[in-house]
């Protein structure tokens, strides 16, 4: 039940890939306008709420010791019975707080994408302050997450998660390459698969912003989101930038001080654009719609993530503004729409072992395992048939009328 791929999954494993042909303005004129109007009041519920939370899950911790030291009306004596206790009762709160910590993440996610307050000076504040909660560089993470937006899943230019290559780990070439060739780069126990994935959720956050690490090629060695000179950035980004790294060690000395324990789920992020079944784009095939388009929906951790997450895995392609706006969009993409019911700590696994690397050639790639197999395979005729009607990029991502901008 746990360990199983979704039946969507299978579907797209079943059916050869053919890129998206709809338009921006067929899904922007399918969607109610009324969807799209901002919520302020809702808004500020939620990050009150989120924050009320916090504080409460705060004040659990600190009671966590004083009643692990009792014996609970006789039921618990022993000393391993309550050292079981006191770490069942940490456990739940790392648990619980983690959830509530993403959901913040969230909301301050939705700040710098300006869709939570019409002022954009308030969007900022919420989203600064909650971000430099969880010690994330606010405008840093603002700026590149911006550019991950206008060219998601493209290898020349995407910000996030871009797949490394064959040659980037001195694999032979396909022809050539043998089991053993593949074994010796990849091949381990699923132990230390599990102990890989541990330190990703737990360390890969820092790492990609200390090192860039998964991002864009195109930047230098050692390009960070700290330093206000760093590539990463306009001139005009630099003070904000400055500013982000006043907040956060603000916010380090703080906890310092308090001496509080954390927990971020970064779990979600890596499962949108992580998946066996979605491609990547070269610019010969890539435009805005096919990127946003290769992402996937899912009912990540169930009722948990729909309550806490603020929508941003179960409607991811509709980006996190909720099932009526997803109704709409998948009316339109139609089989184009990725949506996966894989359990979420399987669907985990499966990603981290099995997109290992893709080719350096090609527009439309997909990840290969670690037996150096793509899972999923193109429509070759279709994508043939979609290129001799002339598909143009520029005229898939036009929300105006043909011959007009918007």
């Amino acid at each position: 039940m746990y360990f199983r791929n979704g039946p969507e999954y299978e579907a797209r494993l079943n059916k050869p890939f053919a890129p998206p042909t709809v338009t921006l303005k067929e899904i922007h004129d399918a969607v109610p306008k009324h969807l799209l109007k901002k919520n302020e009041t809702r808004a500020a519920l939620y990050v009150v709420r989120d924050i009320v939370f916090t504080l409460f899950l705060y004040k659990f911790s600190t009671s966590i010791t004083p009643w692990a030291a009792g014996d609970f009306g006789g039921l618990v004596t022993g000393g391993l019975q309550k050292a079981a206790v006191k770490g069942s009762l940490w456990l739940l709160y790392w648990w619980v707080q983690g959830l509530v910590n993403a959901g913040l993440f969230c909301l301050g996610h939705d700040c710098g994408h300006t869709s939570l307050f019409e002022d954009n000076r308030v969007n900022n504040t919420v989203g600064f302050i909650l971000h430099n909660w969880l010690l994330i560089p606010y405008y840093a993470w603002r700026s590149t997450h911006h550019a991950h937006h206008k060219a998601t899943a493209s290898m020349e230019r995407d910000e996030n998660y871009v797949p490394y290559t064959r040659s980037q780990f001195k694999l032979p070439d396909e022809k050539t390459a043998t089991k053993a060739d593949y074994a010796e780069i990849f091949e381990e126990t699923p132990l230390y698969s599990l102990y890989r994935m541990f330190i990703m959720q737990g360390f890969g956050w820092w790492v990609y912003l200390a090192q860039n690490t998964m991002g864009s090629p195109m930047y230098p060695s050692g390009t960070n989101h700290f330093n206000p000179n760093s590539p990463l950035f306009k001139p005009e980004q630099r003070f904000s930038i400055f500013l982000s790294n006043v907040g956060l060690t603000a916010m380090v000395s703080f906890l310092y001080y308090m001496g509080r324990e954390f927990f971020l789920i970064v779990m979600f992020t890596f499962l949108h654009h992580s998946d066996p079944t979605i491609p990547h784009y070269r610019k010969g095939e890539w435009s805005f719609l096919r990127g946003a388009a290769a992402t996937v929906d899912r009912p990540l951790l169930g009722w948990m993530g729909r309550f806490f997450f603020h929508n941003i895995s179960h409607d991811h392609v509709a980006h996190h503004n909720g099932p009526e706006i997803t109704k709409a969009v998948r009316s339109v993409l139609k089989e184009d729409y990725n949506y996966d019911s894989t359990p979420t700590f399987y669907a985990l696994y499966r990603s981290f072992t099995e997109c290992q690397f893709i080719e350096d050639e090609g527009d439309i790639i997909f990840y290969k395992n670690k037996e150096g197999v793509a899972v999923r395979q193109l429509a070759d005729s279709v994508l043939q048939d979609i290129k001799s009607k002339g598909w143009n990029p520029e005229e898939q991502d036009r929300l105006g009328e043909v011959g007009k901008t918007s």
